[in-house]
């Protein structure tokens, strides 16, 4: 306890990372007060009734989640960031797959602002379509007995200009955590807005075995035990990295000598991070959307897709996981590039010939590496489903794997490290006894 209030006073005592600090809990607030603020035209009191009688599950409630509940509280914020995710997914896509947006990237500051200018056009035309998707969603029973009938005239236009205003202000608000505050500005607020349910999520999971009686305290011990195993291994699957050995060469230049001393090369267990899983949850979406307004009724695959808990869901998800954790690292990490790369600053990795041979040597370990962390990040993502066939209430239950909780965990180790970086900057102790704390470090430009 004593070590911990060091650390804390030693954290207020750097003026920087303090400001950095009080900015980024001002502008979290901030969002978290505009995600209550209801949309024009809408009924307050009505709201939290229609609220209830809402499906949770499926997209919706992983839009639901990643604004905090602003989706189905029919807040101004609703749609939150995702819009700007998706655009920045597809941004991140082309520029490896297109050769002239490689070029761009490739050109250094004036290329990342050509792109970072891109991504916003592309975040508005992807929110106007979002917005439109939403105020069909709110014209369904339900959410439509509380839009006022004076105002309904006008409902549609005036919720998609607010709702595209919302997410700007939302994507401004991010990018000031990021030049002004501490972290991530996008996965910062991601995160403030999965933490935000979690509360209400134990409250209710707490609430729900009390009243079951038989040992129902005892079982909701054991989950949240399970949980801080789960976050464990998961913290592993991050932080685990395989070090290849390299040794340059030595190179006289002057009176002094360069090169000579091993390194290592770092490579990730799970390169890709958590873009398999969204893209996984992305495909297995589109057969639910077939049935969007009436998936009670649904039956055969439709059925089987939007219940996370189905034994076919789970397995046809894990293996869509799987291959595509390995199409991912395949997109984003190049051997050959390494290769030429240690070549050219005259590395070599011990007893492996220089050029092809080096590449694929890297390649191997990453592909025998690859298909753990694969099997690993499968069995995340569908750690909801199983908690869900044990009787986990389905709020309690997302957080038990899946996209939220990698999302979390990813973040919060960022955010550590950088406040630890400023710690060591100015002579202070870590925060922890031993080793450093490991970010993600990810080599993608995504957001997330």
């Amino acid at each position: 306890m004593k070590k911990l209030l060091q650390t804390l006073k030693n954290i207020w005592a750097i003026d920087e990372l303090r400001s950095k600090i009080l900015v980024t809990l001002a502008l979290v607030f901030t969002y978290r007060f505009g995600n209550h603020i209801v949309l024009p035209g809408l009924d307050p009191n009505l709201i939290e009734s229609a609220q209830k009688n809402a499906k949770s599950g499926g997209l919706l409630g992983v839009f639901d989640m990643f604004a905090g509940g602003g989706f189905s509280q029919a807040s101004i914020l609703a749609l939150g960031i995702m819009p700007y995710i998706s655009a920045s997914i597809f941004m991140q896509l082309m520029t490896i797959l297109v050769p002239q947006l490689q070029k761009v990237q490739k050109e250094g500051e004036s290329g990342r602002k050509k792109i970072n200018q891109w991504t916003r056009y592309l975040t508005v035309i992807v929110t106007i379509f979002q917005a439109a998707a939403y105020v069909a969603y709110l014209n369904s029973p339900g959410y439509q007995e509380a839009i006022l009938p004076e105002f309904s005239r006008w409902f549609g236009f005036s919720t998609v200009v607010t709702l595209t205003a919302g997410t700007l202000f939302v994507m401004w608000l991010a990018e000031k955590i990021q030049d002004k505050g501490l972290g991530n500005g996008t996965s910062i607020i991601i995160m403030v807005g999965i933490l935000s349910r979690l509360p209400m999520s134990i409250l209710q999971e707490f609430t729900a075995k009390e009243q079951r009686g038989g040992g129902g305290l005892l079982i909701f011990l054991v989950e949240a035990a399970v949980l801080i195993m789960i976050i464990m291994g998961l913290i592993i699957l991050v932080q685990g990295v395989r070090k290849i050995p390299v040794n340059y060469a030595k190179q006289i230049v002057g009176n002094r000598q360069f090169g000579g001393a091993r390194q290592f090369l770092p490579v990730k267990v799970n390169s890709a991070g958590v873009m398999p899983i969204i893209f996984a949850q992305a495909i297995m979406f589109l057969p639910t959307l077939v049935s969007f307004t009436n998936i009670d009724s649904a039956q055969g695959i439709v059925k089987i897709f939007n219940d996370h808990s189905n034994i076919w869901y789970m397995v046809i998800y894990s293996v869509m996981v799987i291959g595509f954790t390995f199409l991912y690292t395949a997109l984003i990490f190049n051997p050959k590039q390494i290769s030429e790369d240690l070549k050219r600053n005259n590395g070599f990795i011990p007893g492996v010939k220089p050029g092809q041979p080096t590449a694929d040597y890297i390649g191997s370990i990453m592909d025998k590496i690859t298909l753990p962390g694969a099997i690993f990040l499968a069995l995340v993502g569908i750690m909801p489903g199983f908690a869900q066939r044990l009787q986990v209430t389905q709020g309690f239950s997302s957080f038990f794997g899946g996209t939220s909780l990698l999302i979390m965990v990813g973040v919060i180790l960022d955010t550590l490290q950088q406040i630890e970086t400023y710690l060591l900057m100015r002579q202070y102790d870590g925060l922890m006894k031993s080793g450093r704390v490991q970010g993600r470090q990810t080599v993608s430009t995504t957001t997330i």
